[in-house]
């Protein structure tokens, strides 16, 4: 994938964690998944940084969100946007939400929001970080997928908000298969939303959220490290229609998956 993939408007172009206690997070991610970090973006977002992967690889972000703000640790995706303020106008129009912003952050715009089902993810205006990309490599974000009640109505949503069907069609496409929804750039997988076929009726069952899964030589062994490292096994390494994979949570709950890179 190339080296801009993060900048097509629409497409996903970063994750973030928001924590109470930066610390122990970055403690349990270095041990996790060998992740190193860096300050972030302006002295101002001093509890901002970018984690790291091997040979200083950006893969994800990670801030400090204060407890009083009632707001739990979470892993957010984000899409590039050509205007923060047109979006989150475009978002209300099509019956989501808009949490918090748009508002100034780092060398951007950013803002915080949720899908007609009340998934939460964010917006981005703003160059991408150099580097970034979803890929098959040792610490970095293999996929991202939406688990909802309504694979068709949130396609349909994302769809209307990101204008996905006109806006880079040379570069990001978007096709229906039997179950699921999956978001490619450049011909690249990118996403998926899934929900149960899109011909059914939607399951009220199923809790909306965007998923991130990160790569990892070693599904099994990875899992061993992280509950050691003070995290939770949310269900055991296992295979899956993308390979071998694993559910974890961090030591304050933020739940994330690992998928293998040999896959």
């Amino acid at each position: 994938m190339p080296e801009d993939s993060g900048a097509v408007h629409g497409a996903p172009c970063w994750v973030s964690l928001m924590t109470h206690d930066p610390a122990t997070a970055q403690e349990f991610y270095t041990k996790a998944l060998g992740w190193t970090f860096r300050p972030g973006f302006r002295r101002e977002e001093q509890g901002y940084h970018l984690a790291l992967a091997e040979g200083g690889l950006p893969v994800a972000g990670m801030g400090m969100t204060a407890r009083t703000t009632g707001f739990s640790a979470s892993w957010t995706t984000y899409f590039r946007v050509d205007s923060a303020n047109d979006m989150a106008n475009r978002i209300r129009d099509h019956g989501g939400t808009v949490a918090v912003g748009p508002m100034a952050f780092g060398t951007g715009r950013v803002a915080w929001a949720a899908d007609r089902q009340d998934a939460r993810f964010g917006v981005w205006e703003g160059a991408p970080v150099p580097g970034w990309r979803m890929q098959r490599r040792h610490g970095a974000p293999a996929r991202l997928q939406l688990h909802t009640g309504d694979a068709f109505g949130a396609a349909m949503f994302y769809g209307a908000v990101f204008s996905w069907d006109s806006h880079a069609p040379d570069r990001l496409g978007v096709r229906f298969e039997a179950d699921h929804v999956v978001v490619s750039v450049d011909g690249h997988h990118a996403a998926d939303l899934w929900g149960g076929a899109v011909d059914k009726a939607p399951d009220p069952t199923i809790r909306p959220q965007w998923h991130v899964y990160f790569c990892v030589d070693d599904v099994d062994a990875v899992a061993e490290r992280a509950a050691s490292a003070g995290g939770s096994v949310v269900r055991e390494p296992h295979a899956s229609y993308f390979g071998r994979v694993a559910d974890l949570r961090d030591p304050e709950g933020a739940l994330f998956h690992i998928t293998s890179e040999n896959d």
